[in-house]
């Protein structure tokens, strides 16, 4: 099972809202509030901790770090760390490329001016990571909606919204070069992906843990869910063939043409 991995704080107000269809079902929150968590609990992360040989560094030290000093130089992170300066520069160009650092320049005495690094508004934000309870009661709302046809297009627009966050960084002309640069940011949210089959015409995607495994164990419709993420974001039919769930090893993917000859998915709900 995949160790907590710590989320961006969400932004949202919750109200009681009626879905239309619905006569007397509250749900908490709107589509937006749904879809703005589901995001950002399986999408944007900060990256899990990782040991460095000379000493203990993790982009949330980092981050807890700048929080509690505010502005500093990477020979100050250097000092407080105990790390080498190339692990500092490596850990904080990718929370500035997730948008929770921010870099400056000041001047501090004669020279050229020294760049200082702080937390962003988004990194200000960021909260713990007690996401599962939410997580398992906003699917317990989703899946309390009777009307089938409002409750798959729900989950459809939530997938769409995912799929959106991630689009921007898929790159690739063809589903090949697709499956491989998300197999990419699958790796940089700590989920082994790879890709598979003996045919390189019709590749297999496989993963070897699950994003959200204990939804996943609690209720198989999340595995429809992913199977409908990754259509989304590869433009391609997507059928899962094999689930840990069942037994396997791994989770598999078939994509594209062997889809065709296999059978439907299950509904998602």
């Amino acid at each position: 099972m995949l160790r907590p991995q710590e989320k961006v704080q969400l932004f949202f107000t919750c109200r009681v809202v009626f879905i239309p269809g619905i006569d007397t079902i509250p749900h908490i929150g709107s589509f937006q509030i749904l879809s703005s968590f589901w995001q950002k609990m399986f999408g944007s992360m900060v990256s899990e901790p990782h040991e460095t040989a000379a000493g203990s560094l993790t982009d949330r030290s980092i981050l807890e770090t700048l929080r509690r000093q505010g502005k500093l130089t990477i020979n100050e992170l250097v000092e407080i760390s105990g790390v080498t300066a190339t692990a500092i520069r490596q850990r904080l160009s990718r929370l500035m490329e997730q948008g929770l650092v921010v870099r400056q320049a000041e001047s501090r005495g004669r020279g050229r001016p020294t760049h200082c690094y702080s937390l962003s508004a988004s990194g200000q934000r960021i909260s713990g990571n007690n996401f599962q309870d939410l997580a398992g009661a906003l699917w317990s709302e989703i899946r309390a909606v009777e009307d089938p046809a409002v409750r798959q297009g729900l989950l459809k627009r939530i997938v769409a919204r995912m799929a959106d966050g991630y689009r921007d960084r898929i790159q690739g002309v063809n589903l090949l070069e697709k499956m491989k640069s998300l197999v990419g940011l699958m790796h940089e949210r700590d989920v082994p992906f790879e890709i598979s089959g003996e045919d390189p015409s019709l590749p297999v995607l496989t993963a070897w843990a699950c994003p959200y495994p204990e939804l996943a164990e609690q209720d198989r419709a999340i595995c429809s869910m992913e199977n409908m993420l990754f259509s989304e974001i590869l433009g391609e039919s997507v059928r899962l063939s094999g689930c840990r769930l069942d037994g396997e090893s791994c989770c598999t993917f078939v994509v594209g043409a062997r889809t065709a000859s296999a059978e439907p998915a299950p509904s998602p709900i």
